[in-house]
């Protein structure tokens, strides 16, 4: 029998024992491209709450024997990130607003066909299955799909591609871009999401950019003034050579 926990918390069998899927192995490009996502997430939604979680065992029932569904990366929005072993929806929190997948050959025909309708019924709201592979898994070479959740049919509804390849994310509030080995996420104007490292790294070339800026501008300045000195030395020259002729010729220059 399960072990009972405090608040109503199950001790879930799936999360002491590996499912099928967490024997599968993953490739180096399967990896970076998650971790990269889980990053640019995290900086994304740092000044609001939310949990990205990933790898995390979602569950729907308080049965101990529920096998989890457990997303690359599940992302719950409204709620602070906390280190929890597991998700019961409805009980931990709400179900994940997005789910995205990175494909695998194992597990890509999956992604497509059994996971839609398994997150639809969880509670899913926008559900993106990606492939990084250097060769698409799939004939043709399309590598981005999305669905968003019609609540009325509580069913996962496709997401057309729009002409450039991409797909909108309302709950990322984001387009997502294939980059082959990389997915990106862009803002409404074309503005790369960053990771914080990227982030913060921009704004040092930011601000070497403004004070090589500011330093250019004080040079022109020191500059204009040196010219504005060069010109009145020259001038007192002039004027001094002049009075000089003048003086040489009997005329007092402080008279004319």
């Amino acid at each position: 029998m399960a072990e009972r926990l405090q608040h109503d918390e199950i001790a879930y069998y799936y999360d002491m024992h590996p499912t099928e899927e967490d024997l599968l192995g993953e490739t180096a490009v399967h990896a970076a491209l998650i971790r990269y996502l889980m990053e640019v997430l995290a900086w994304f939604f740092d000044q609001q709450p939310c949990a990205v979680h990933e790898n995390l065992n979602f569950y729907q029932t308080p049965n101990w024997k529920e096998h989890p569904v457990a997303p690359d990366i599940a992302v719950v929005k409204g709620v602070d990130f906390e280190w929890v072993r597991s998700w019961r929806v409805g009980q931990t929190g709400p179900a994940p607003h997005v789910v995205l997948e990175i494909a695998s050959q194992e597990t890509w025909s999956k992604d497509l066909a059994e996971k839609p309708s398994k997150y639809a019924k969880m509670g899913v709201e926008e559900y993106f299955a990606y492939d990084p592979n250097e060769r698409p898994l799939l004939r043709g070479g399309r590598r981005l799909f999305g669905w968003r959740l019609d609540r009325v049919s509580r069913s996962m509804h496709p997401l057309p591609l729009e002409p450039d390849g991409r797909l909108w994310s309302r709950h990322l509030e984001s387009y997502l871009v294939s980059d082959r080995a990389y997915l990106r996420l862009y803002d409404r104007v074309g503005q790369l999401r960053l990771t914080r490292a990227e982030a913060e790294a921009e704004a040092r070339r930011a601000e070497t950019r403004r004070a090589d800026a500011e330093r250019r501008r004080a040079d022109a300045e020191a500059e204009a003034r040196r010219v504005e000195t060069r010109r009145a030395d020259a001038e007192k020259q002039r004027a001094d050579a002049l009075a000089e002729k003048l003086r040489a010729l009997g005329i007092d220059p402080d008279q004319v």
